[in-house]
Order: structure tokens, then C-alpha cells, then sequence
């Protein structure tokens, strides 16, 4: 795929904020990012049918469709996968989802050094993983995890070299941290954004990545709470 010109459509709703932004390779023509206490489902299309508004360009140009599959909110999480699956469908354009926790690295680039994404995963734990910025590349160090502050702490102590937060969990694991300090991260980086989810899903397609909408599936690192609950009534 190399040299060719390549439309992306990317989604990210995997926290409070709502993100979609179109692509050519990885230079944005367009992006929208929305706080507004609103649910994602009543945000995203309109984001969607903005960028095309602005750009000129229509859902049939589009040839590859991308979003953020998680760890995050599993409300966030489906209602971002269900939209670009329902976007893509019948179009037989590649499809492709990607880690919220890279693309929130990814923010940080072309930074140097060790990048710890977190989110607030609830139940006293963050979402998290480690990635080390060199040479204008991301590389992952560790899988997606759900972890206790204390067990992040350790996890970068162990590690004994300067690193900087990204993501939701950003400002609390900072005042969380007991012994280690940060470097600092411009806040305007450190929430999710669909431009770092076209990026990582235009690398892949370019590795020879594909997907269709029907491989598309969100990525749960814990059993969401209806199903919690469901099971807890079975045992009763």
C-alpha cells in the first residue's frame, strides 16, 4: 500500500470524551473532540456527518474505517465499534480497531522515552500498559492490564527511569503516586483522540493489516458489570 493515497475514518468513545477525525494516510483533514456530558450515541454521527460537511468528502470514500476497541468504558467501547461497524457495512472496505491505551500513547509522539497511558478503570484500579517513544517510534512494552495504583507504582519503579502519564487517569494517578513523580504532559494530549487511533490503524494496514466490520469486537479486560451481576444471580 505504500505511496497510495488512503481515506481514514476513525472513532474514539472509549471515555467522557468523544472523538472522530478524517484522515488522508496519517495527515488530518479534519477532527472534532467533545466533552459535553452528552452520551457518545448522540455525538459521534453528528461528528461524523461534520467532517464530511467540512471536507467534502462521503462515507463512500472512505477506505478504511478505524476505531478505539478498548480497555474503557463498556458502554463507550460498543457504542464506538457499533458505529464504525454500521458505517462500514455492505462497503467491503477494511475495518480495523486498536488499543485506546497505543492510541493514547501515541498522543505523546514523537516523544522520547517511557509512556504510561491510564484510565480510570473504576473498582480502585486504572487501565494501563507501558510504551517507550525512540526515534519517532511507539513500541509496546507490557499487554493491556487492569491494575491497583499500587501495582502501577511498582510495575514503574521497577522500570527506574523518567516517564510521563497520558489519558482520563492522568491527573488522580499523579496524586495517587506515593513515591515517584511524573514528567509533565500537556493536558490538551492527554485525553482520547480518533487522529492517534487513524495513525496506529493506517501503520497496520500498511503491515498488511485487514478486518471486515464483522471482525470488529470490542476488547474487555474485565467481565462488564450487567454480566457481573447476571452471574452473581445465578449463584444465588
Amino acid at each position: 500500500m505504500g505511496g497510495i493515497r488512503m481515506l481514514i475514518l476513525s472513532l474514539d468513545s472509549t471515555a467522557v470524551a468523544a472523538s472522530a477525525a478524517l484522515t488522508e494516510n496519517d495527515r488530518p483533514l479534519a477532527s472534532f473532540q467533545l466533552e459535553n456530558g452528552h452520551t457518545h450515541s448522540k455525538t459521534l454521527l453528528p461528528m461524523v456527518k461534520a467532517l464530511f460537511d467540512v471536507t467534502g468528502h462521503t462515507v463512500q470514500d472512505v477506505d478504511l474505517f478505524a476505531c478505539s476497541i478498548g480497555p474503557g468504558s463498556f458502554t463507550g467501547v460498543r457504542i464506538g465499534a457499533a458505529t464504525i461497524k454500521g458505517l462500514a457495512f455492505g462497503k467491503n472496505k477494511n475495518v480495523l480497531g486498536v488499543s485506546t491505551l497505543e492510541a493514547l500513547a501515541e498522543n505523546l509522539m514523537p516523544r522520547e522515552g517511557l509512556i504510561c497511558p491510564v484510565m480510570n478503570a473504576r473498582r480502585e484500579q486504572v487501565y494501563t500498559a507501558l510504551f517507550r517513544g525512540e526515534n519517532g517510534t511507539l513500541t509496546r512494552l507490557t499487554p493491556d492490564a487492569a491494575l491497583s495504583v499500587e501495582e502501577l507504582e511498582t510495575m514503574l519503579a521497577e522500570r527506574g527511569e523518567p516517564f510521563c502519564l497520558v489519558g482520563d487517569g492522568t491527573v488522580p494517578v499523579r496524586g495517587a503516586l506515593k513515591t515517584l513523580i511524573p514528567q509533565p504532559t500537556p493536558a490538551l494530549l492527554t485525553a482520547q483522540n480518533a487522529v492517534s487511533v487513524a495513525r496506529l490503524a493506517y501503520r497496520a494496514a500498511q503491515n498488511g493489516a485487514t478486518g471486515t466490520d464483522a471482525d470488529l469486537k470490542p476488547l474487555y479486560l474485565r467481565v462488564p458489570q450487567a454480566e457481573r451481576e447476571r452471574l452473581a444471580k445465578q449463584k444465588q
